[in-house]
């Protein structure tokens, strides 16, 4: 890895993680760096399925575009046979990818949000839409995650599922159950520490949930450490505007996501 390249790590979910450490400083990065290649392949476990663009996911942060150019042409960093992502908040991450992609003969597919993050400032939840013993404000578990697949606009897939049930098994989740214990609202934690798939069931919604869920989840975030971020899609007015009524900021950058297919797989 250059000094100019700075960072580019593929992100896998191998396990749980308690604690997500934030690090800021260069020494420690480097530390982590030697760490890491000194215990490959397990500290770089690949996918066996080629078609999971879920987890086969890539984050893209660079001080010279140039420099990560030259990483995806001329390093064997990205595994180009298999339906991947890149993401990034930099307006580059898109041109530069997608140039190398159609050098490479991939499909690509490019979603723009959004980008919103949530400050100490921002509200607190307000618990009064839960009153007696139902609704009750919990987390997600494994058992709901058919439910999101299929409530998800990005999901209903098996590869989906798969993924979700990994979010849920090793990331934080807030969730509103109603008296028979089924969520109605909900919204969780992808292996980038984002929020996403914030959801709430058509028949509940205008009670608070959603309001209530991303707050709540946000503070679950920052108490352990997390950044407390997220992505909206400009159409989502809904969102947008929850967004706004608990104070959330909207960044001047926005989050861009690529979804590669390679020619074996755009059938």
């Amino acid at each position: 890895m250059t000094a100019k390249a700075r960072f580019f790590i593929r992100c896998g979910i191998a396990g749980a993680l308690e604690k997500m450490l934030v690090l800021n400083c260069s020494i420690k990065l480097l530390t982590l760096e030697k760490m890491l290649k000194s215990h490959f392949p397990e500290s770089l476990k690949a996918e066996t399925d080629d078609l999971d663009h879920y987890t086969n996911a890539y984050a893209v942060f660079y001080k010279d575009f140039r420099a990560y150019q030259r990483l995806l042409e001329e390093h064997d960093v990205i595994n180009w046979d298999q339906v991947f992502q890149i993401q990034g908040l930099q307006s580059e991450v898109c041109d530069v990818s997608n140039a190398v992609a159609n050098s490479k003969q991939l499909g690509v597919k490019l979603t723009s949000f959004k980008a919103v993050q949530f400050s100490p400032h921002s509200a607190l939840p307000d618990t009064n839409a839960l009153k007696g013993s139902s609704p009750r404000l919990t987390y997600l578990n494994i058992a709901d995650a058919d439910l999101l697949n299929r409530t998800w606009s990005r999901g209903g897939n098996e590869q989906c599922l798969r993924y979700i049930v990994k979010l849920i098994s090793c990331f934080p989740s807030v969730c509103v159950r109603d008296d028979k214990g089924n969520p109605v609202s909900w919204s969780l934690t992808d292996q980038f520490a984002t929020m996403c798939h914030g959801y709430t069931l058509p028949e509940h919604r205008r009670k608070g949930y959603s309001q209530l869920v991303a707050l709540t989840l946000a503070r679950k975030l920052r108490s352990r450490g997390f950044p407390c971020q997220g992505n909206v899609l400009d159409d989502n007015t809904a969102s947008i505007s929850l967004l706004k009524n608990v104070r959330a900021e909207f960044l001047p950058c926005r989050f861009h996501r690529l979804i590669l297919t390679p020619a074996a797989f755009s059938g």
